[in-house]
Formats: structure tokens, sequence, C-alpha cells
């Protein structure tokens, strides 16, 4: 179904370096990148320009957007976010997804993974010394820095990468009405190689569900259409909000099937029942 095909990927930050590389030789397409195409449009990291929907509806977005600029059927797009874990809110967590829709064949199909491995930070420093204390802290020079008068503020320096632009950039943001400045890490792809670890993990849940084919007609894709919780205690048969079965279908023909104990475990430890603990 992708063999030969040309794959357009919405990107300005150089995601192609964590995508490609596990698409292409796997479906057999060619991905490439559209010249002046700006995926800001969409919405950025340093909040100067506000995400107008939800993770997906950018994703969306983004990959319309290219297959339009390049008269292209099949496009590739992806979004990241960095919000509280959904089971620990106390940890900070990098949410990945990347998408895959293809025109041709009406297909969407979504890689998604949610991680705790990030650095996304920031803190306000009052001269260099403190700057560089947080700078080694976030794995800088090899992730970037962003540099603002206040987190607020409209007036920024993107891309920090060597001590020489930190220091700079302080002295050029520190006026004398200021007593500290803001510094929060770079989280676009190409200044973050963490973040661009996520994206490739996303891009193998993707590559994972395109091979997952539909029984039935056998198109890509054939993946969790709804999820059901309800597993019960193993003590005292109580239904938990541990997953019960997972319902898939088909985007092509329609087929369903419902999968149940998809983790493996026909029952919940008592730990996780809300009448043995409550």
């Amino acid at each position: 179904m992708f063999v030969g095909r040309k794959a357009v990927l919405a990107t300005m930050h150089q995601k192609e370096r964590a995508i490609a590389p596990i698409l292409e030789p796997a479906l057999g397409m060619q991905i490439v990148v559209p010249q002046g195409f700006n995926t800001d449009e969409f919405g950025t990291f340093t909040r100067d320009v506000e995400r107008k929907g939800d993770q997906r509806q950018t994703a969306r977005q983004k990959a319309i957007a290219a297959m339009n600029w390049m008269g292209a059927d099949l496009a590739i797009a992806s979004e990241g976010s960095f919000v509280p874990h959904p089971v620990l809110p106390i940890l900070p967590c990098n949410r990945e997804l990347v998408m895959l829709i293809d025109r041709a064949n009406g297909l969407e199909i979504v890689g998604e993974v949610i991680s705790t491995e990030t650095n996304f930070a920031s803190r306000s420093v009052s001269c260099f010394e403190e700057a560089k204390a947080f700078a080694l802290k976030v794995g800088f020079p090899d992730h970037g820095l962003i540099a603002r008068a206040n987190p607020n503020s409209t007036q920024l320096i993107k891309g920090i990468t060597t001590l020489e632009e930190l220091k700079e950039s302080i002295e050029k943001l520190l006026e004398p009405t200021l007593e500290t400045i803001y510094l929060e890490t770079d989280m676009r792809a190409m200044y973050n190689p963490t973040r661009m670890r996520i994206i490739a993990q996303a891009t193998q849940d993707l590559l994972q569900k395109i091979n997952r084919l539909c029984p039935r007609c056998s198109t890509p894709g054939f993946e969790v259409a709804e999820l059901k919780r309800g597993l019960p205690c193993n003590f005292c048969q109580t239904p938990t909000m541990l997953v019960f079965s997972h319902r898939y279908q088909c985007q092509k023909c329609g087929f369903a099937e419902e999968i149940f104990y998809p983790q493996g475990a026909r029952s919940a430890d008592p730990s996780h029942c809300p009448s043995c603990n409550p």
C-alpha cells in the first residue's frame, strides 16, 4: 500500500531524523520535507503562537496542510505536549503523537507514547553562574535553551546552544530595570535530543499499528477503537478501573473484534479494587 509512494512530513524542526529511518525501510515509502512550510502557525512551545486545537486535531491540521502544500495524498505529522502524568500527576511527562494520513485509501493512523523521560524545565536567574548551573542540569549544550525577560514576555532568544550565546543573551536581556530573566528548555525537536527519542518511540508505535491488518480486508491500522475498563478484583469480583477489553475496528470495512484481558491478567489485585481498598 505504501511502497514507492512519497509521504510529505509536516515539519520545520528536523523531525525527519527520528521518523524517516523507521518508516522508510519498513514501509518502502519516501519521506519528503516541504521546503518553506511553516508549522509554527499551528502553535509553538514558546507560546508566541497558541495551539488552536488539541494534539490530535493539530497533527491532523498539519498533515492536511502539508498535503495541500505539496499536492500529495500521503502525509505524516507529529505533535508533542508536556503535561502532568495521567496516573501520577506530580510527574511531568512528554506525550508525543505521530499521525499518518492516507487520502488515497481514507486512512488516519496514530502512534502515541507518554514518557516521563523529559528535561522540560524553567528557572528565573539573576546572573550567568546561575544560568550556567541550570543549563548543565537540563543537558546543555546538547539540549538548547530559550531566554526571555519574564515568563510572559514576547521578547525571547531561541536556540541557545553555547555558553557564549547564553552569556550574550543574559547580558542583552538583563537591563538595569530587571533583576532576573527567565530561562526555559528549548523543546523544539532539533534542539532537544530527549524529545527526539520519544518522537522515534511514537513512530515505532505508529509502525506497529500500520502493520496490524484487518482480519477481514487486510487494511492497515486495525487498532483499538474503544477501551473498556472493569477487570474484576480477584478477591471480591468488584469491577476495577483496570482494562477488561479492547475493541478493534477497521477504518475501511468496519469489521470489529473485541479482545478480552489485553494485558494478560484475568483479574485485578485487590489493591486496585474500590471495595477492598477504598
